[in-house]
């Protein structure tokens, strides 16, 4: 084994080791000692090198896993791995060794031959690079996920401290110091607290929405990630204070270990979107069809290859011709690249690109295209409750002060739900008179206070502790008394109020936070020298007020303070006698004792004010949310009564599960099923992948919004995951398919919509769904369908490809279009009309209407009738044009003479191959634009070089009439009279493109030669739109047919679902 396998197994070791390790013992749940004994260490001296080295050998570095993804070669195989692209390789192949085996002949008709499988091949090359891109990108989560890492630790080994220790060299059982700004480099137990308290920003990793204190208490055994206080794990931050900590797990065990396996798992388990499995389906579905029509070609033909003499009632004598075998290889060469819509890829590739540009206007940035036509059939969207339903911002919703009389207070209700002190006001607040009791509220919330506020472009952002920052914008709403001067006239001062209070009284000394007392306290001296102290605390003051408080999920904080300071009356720095009690915080009690409560406010994380709309919307659609956070109960449900997931009197005791609650259930899935809101709260990790996976499991088409660590795993697995751009963590960005600049789930709703219009108009270039017929015929036979029948137009035209090919080789005439002319009607021509399909004006309606199914029908019996009509007359008119040139000197008064070429019968034409038997058979010259073609040498070569006037008038009449055919796609059944063309400006400026492009392969020489055409005069052009304008006649008279029998089908359709229910 390799070096790379031996670091590897190394690391799976140590992965189950630790596992049983954790089995048998959980440091959350020992004390410091038994911890330090288990270890075998003490927090004095930390380990031995000798023991470091053991350790090491059987444990592996701190750092996680590199999973090998599948090599280039190994992606690049993977791209062939589709039934279309399989087809068009087969095609490109043999087409390659056809024209290779006609290369000896030169000439114009060898180079032709050799642009077609170029072009299929380099078609192929660009799908291969673009998947192999997109795979790549899966990759990028993982690599994320080790950049929040930390790179070094404090470290104390054989009674030495090491400051900056590589962080991968950690072991269990080392003793490692953390301070203010660190970011934990392993899972670990604390031992002891250096600081009063010890705070920890662990968000991304557990979805909590605040910083949480820990301690050196150990908890039960049983307790959740977010309950176990007494452990720091790898990847979060310390946001106050310090500690001494001991490693309990490295590596692949650590928490964000585990994540990175679930992302690896979760990124093995991708399933193709539903279009793509359409696509599939479709492909096979066409490889059977092209198998069918090459098979009856060659059945049809064997005569002309192979004859043979019946001898004695046996066939004996059998003569073979390689070239005209060859030759109707090369047809069935062609009716492979007609079958297949080439351009439907680029098509769809363009009409996603042009959706994701309008999301992105609507602050829905797309990574992965696919994951657009997805959210068209979301039918259940797992959001996260923190940042996305709320504001990710604290912001204080009401303020209780005392009143002016005893045993009477007052309630304020505060507006507003982001940072900006500018963002609501104070209700009934009296702003003339603000007494003394409103003023010392001011006075704490501004000056027991180390936030700050500052703006980022249209963004408020807080720096230090979200609730400290929420009091100071509630200070510059409470606004100044009258006779105060403000200290700073600039407009620009977001914080003035704040900044004239710590003026006027100034800060000397601090009362640090306390996780047993629970409050924080400021002495400060006034102008007049004169101290106080003002404290901030969390205690259960006016019981009654505080209930109702909690129950609406507010975070109450107390206000008060206290003027006889005793030992501290004269305080005024460092150098006072009473300094030395503030250095021992078990004096801090003490000191805040005996204090004048003056009121407190109640702090919340709000919900956006667009989000309970989204939701009613979402309901409309028939989309369920479904609410999965870190956060605590009381909180979420608080929240989910107030934006509409619950009703405001509702029990929700069955609605409302913990997540380890979810993970007990017997039925799990039936109560997935239950429909309305859901809540999980204390959701892990593998809680959300497990409902994710549920939910895909009972079919549903999963939206996951996330921003953090914790919510990759599930983002990954869903069918489309969502990240959030300001608060979400690169590792959740990576791991998603659309990332959200604002942060906001009313976005999701608009991309959801604009998933569906964007689906809807992708019927444009292939049947993916039973049309809305069941859907819009029950609006009464008479209603214009604007976006259901455009899918007919790229269909209905390689079917037309197919049957010209086919008739062509029924009648034994000569071939009238060849492979790299259907290839550029396919990539080329058809490609601005069916992009400008895209642009179809959406449904008014399109998100009151339930979600399309992932697994509707392919196609109805109605489309599959109108495709082969349609397709029918497009291969009549290639074929008749042809013979119509050969035949006939004029047609409907078009005189086609002009150019001097032969008339011949059409028994001739059709008995081409045979003419070197016929006596006395001449051809005359004729002309095509600048060139003069004889056949003086040879008059049979008439029907091979001397057919390329008749097949510029089919390649003209093919794209003639799928331009036409476009507008027939404006609509389902509605008439051009109804949806006259202009509706959509994109496809006249689109038909106007390819009408260009083939003009300029017309009468471009070099590319006239390399296309096999040549130019066409007035009359002929004639002739074109004479026979390729009747298409638009046979589809309006369809499309009468289709409004008066819709009702019909639509019924027919009902009547067996009714009775299966």
């Amino acid at each position: 084994m390799g070096k790379g396998g031996e670091d590897y197994g190394k690391r799976e070791n140590y992965s189950s080791n630790l596992v049983k390790n954790e089995d048998l013992f959980m440091p959350w749940t020992k004390d410091v000692k038994e911890c330090e004994e288990k270890y075998g260490v003490s927090r004095e001296f930390g380990l031995s090198s000798e023991e470091i080295e053991k350790r090491i050998q059987k444990y592996g570095l701190n750092e996680l896993e590199k999973h090998e993804g599948p090599s280039v070669w190994r992606l690049i195989l993977d791209q062939f791995n589709d039934t279309l692209v399989r087809i068009l390789l087969c095609a490109a192949v043999v087409s390659f060794v056809l024209a290779w085996y006609d290369g000896d002949e030169g000439g114009e008709m060898g180079i032709t031959a050799f642009v077609e499988p170029l072009v299929i091949f380099l078609i192929l090359i660009v799908n291969a690079i673009v998947g192999v891109w997109q795979e790549n990108n899966a990759e990028k989560a993982l690599e994320a996920l080790k950049e929040i890492q930390s790179e070094h630790a404090s470290v104390i080994r054989n009674g030495k401290k090491v400051p900056s220790l590589p962080a991968k060299e950690l072991v269990p059982g080392d003793i490692v110091e953390l301070r203010v700004g660190d970011k934990v480099p392993a899972d670990m137990r604390v031992l002891t607290l250096i600081s009063s308290t010890l705070r920890v920003e662990q968000g991304s990793l557990t979805g909590e929405s605040e910083a949480v204190s820990k301690t050196v208490k150990p908890v039960s055994s049983d307790t959740d990630i977010q309950g176990k206080k007494c452990m720091v794990f790898a990847g979060t931050t310390i946001v106050n204070g310090n500690c001494i900590c001991l490693v309990t797990n490295t590596g692949m065990s650590t928490e964000i270990g585990k994540v990175h396996s679930q992302i690896q798992e979760a990124s093995e388990n991708e399933e193709d979107t539903p279009l793509k499995k359409k696509l599939n389906e479709f492909g096979e579905v066409l490889t059977a069809i092209i198998g069918v029509v090459c098979a009856v070609v060659w059945l049809i033909n064997v005569k002309y290859f192979l004859t043979w003499e019946y001898v004695n009632g046996w066939p004996r004598n059998f003569k073979f011709s390689f070239e005209k075998c060859t030759y109707y290889f090369e047809i069935a060469v062609a009716l492979a690249v007609a079958a297949i819509p080439e351009g439907l890829p680029a098509v769809i590739t363009t009409c996603l690109a042009l959706g994701t540009r309008k999301m992105a206007q609507k602050n829905a940035l797309v990574r992965k295209l696919p994951s657009v036509e997805t959210l068209g059939c979301t039918t259940v969207i797992c959001s996260d409750k923190t940042g996305t339903l709320t504001t990710n911002q604290m912001a204080v919703a009401k303020l209780v002060a005392m009143g002016p009389s005893e045993r009477t207070i007052r309630a304020y209700n505060v507006e507003g739900t982001t940072y900006n002190p500018a963002d609501g006001r104070i209700q009934d607040w009296p702003a003339d008179n603000i007494d003394q009791n409103l003023q010392t509220i001011a006075k704490v919330a501004a000056l027991c206070n180390d936030a700050g506020i500052e703006q980022s472009g249209d963004h408020f952002v807080a720096s230090g502790m979200p609730t400290e920052a929420a009091l100071k914008v509630m200070v510059e709403k409470m606004g100044l008394p009258n006779g105060v001067q403000r200290v700073s006239s600039s407009s620009d001062d977001l914080l003035c109020c704040c900044r004239t209070w710590t003026y006027l009284e100034r800060r000397i000394a601090t009362l640090e936070f306390d996780r047993d007392r629970k409050s924080m306290g400021v002495i400060v001296s006034s102008g007049s020298g004169k101290n106080s102290l003002l404290v901030k605390v969390r205690k259960n003051a006016i019981l009654d007020s505080l209930h109702e408080m909690s129950a609406s999920a507010l975070r109450c904080l107390g206000f008060a303070y206290k003027e006889d300071l005793g030992d501290f009356a004269d305080y005024n720095g460092e150098e006072h006698p009473a300094h030395e009690l503030l250095l021992t915080p078990s004096n801090y009690s003490s000191i805040e004792s005996n204090l004048i409560f003056v009121g407190f406010a109640g702090i919340r994380d709000p919900p956006r004010k667009e989000v309970r709309q989204a939701i009613e919307d979402c309901r409309a659609a028939g989309i369920r949310v479904m609410v999965i956070t870190g956060d605590n109960k009381n909180t979420a449900e608080a929240i989910c009564h107030e934006i509409g997931i619950f009703e405001s009197h509702e029990d929700v005791k069955s609605r409302s599960l913990t997540g380890r609650e979810f993970m007990e259930l017997a039925d799990k899935k039936g109560h997935l099923r239950n429909t309305g809101g859901l809540l999980f709260s204390r959701a892990e990790p593998k809680h959300k992948q497990e409902i994710v996976r549920l939910l895909k499991e009972d079919g549903e088409v999963v939206a996951m919004t996330g921003d953090g660590v914790n919510d990759a795993p599930a983002l990954k697995l869903a069918d489309i995951g969502i990240a959030m751009g300001i608060a979400g963590t690169e590792v959740a960005k990576e791991a998603s398919d659309m990332v959200l600049a604002d942060d906001n789930f009313s976005t999701i709703v608009s991309a959801v919509s604009e998933g569906r219009s964007i689906y809807d108009n992708m019927k444009a270039f292939i049947r993916v769904e039973e049309t809305g017929g069941e859907r819009e015929g029950e609006d009464g036979g008479g209603a214009v369908k604007t976006n259901g029948c455009c899918y007919i137009y790229m269909i209905s035209s390689n079917i037309g490809e197919v049957a010209s090919i086919f008739l062509t080789a029924a009648l034994g005439i000569p071939e009238g279009l060849i492979p790299v002319q259907l290839l550029w009607v396919n990539l080329v021509t058809d490609g601005p009309p069916a992009t400008a399909l895209g642009f179809n004006p959406p449904d008014k309606d399109i998100m009151k209407k339930p979600p399309r199914k992932s697994d509707d029908s392919l196609i109805n019996a109605w489309i599959l009738f109108r495709y082969l009509l349609i397709g029918l007359y497009v291969g009549l008119a290639t074929v008749g044009i042809f013979v119509i040139w050969y035949t006939q000197s004029s047609f409907f008064g078009i005189d086609l003479s002009q150019d001097g070429h032969s008339l011949v019968s059409y028994s001739q034409l059709a008995n081409w191959d045979k003419c070197r038997s016929w006596d006395n058979f001449t051809v005359s010259p004729f002309t095509a634009g600048a060139q003069t073609f004889n056949f003086d040498t040879d008059p049979c070569d008439y029907f091979q070089t001397g057919k390329i006037k008749a097949m510029t008038l089919s390649l003209s009449v093919l794209v003639a009439i799928e331009m036409f055919n476009s507008l027939n796609a404006l609509s389902e059944d509605g008439s051009l009279l109804s949806m006259p063309p202009w509706v959509n400006p994109w496809l006249l400026l689109a038909m106007s493109v390819s009408f260009g492009l083939h003009f300029l392969i017309l009468y471009v020489p070099f590319l006239a030669q390399v296309f096999g055409i040549v130019p066409l005069s007035l009359n002929e052009w004639l002739l074109v739109l004479l026979v390729s304008l009747p298409v638009i006649l046979i589809d309006e008279v369809l499309k009468f047919i289709g409004r008066y029998t819709s009702g019909v089908r639509s019924h027919s359709r009902r009547t067996p679902k009714a009775k299966a229910e």
